[in-house]
């Protein structure tokens, strides 16, 4: 018996969901930073994704209405933290975290 699609795609983002937060939580740069959360995000989206699945008629529309919000969401949060991250570099001047 071969797994179905329900179990690839929710084992598939709970890893991406935990590449992520590692990522969130071990790198030092800002940008690296956003780059793990969108990571992580992706992988809860595939989590939504795999429980709307049915063996017998159609997958169910809210999990995917909440996937579309999600994204328009994340981007819009990916740019206002960009913004962000450029802000800080120009007034700090370049310098890397713990850089005297």
């Amino acid at each position: 018996m071969s797994p179905g699609p329900d179990l690839i795609h929710g084992v598939a983002g709970a890893l991406l969901f935990a590449l992520g937060i590692h990522a969130l939580l071990v790198r030092e740069r800002f940008l690296r930073k956003v780059l793990g959360l969108n990571v992580s995000g992706s992988g809860v989206f595939l989590i939504l994704v795999a429980t709307a699945y049915r063996e017998e008629g159609p997958p169910d529309p809210v999990p995917h209405a909440m996937v579309l919000t999600g994204l328009v969401v994340a981007v819009s949060a990916t740019a206002l933290a960009l913004a962000l991250i450029r802000r800080i570099h120009s007034v700090e001047g370049g310098h890397r975290p713990g850089e005297e």
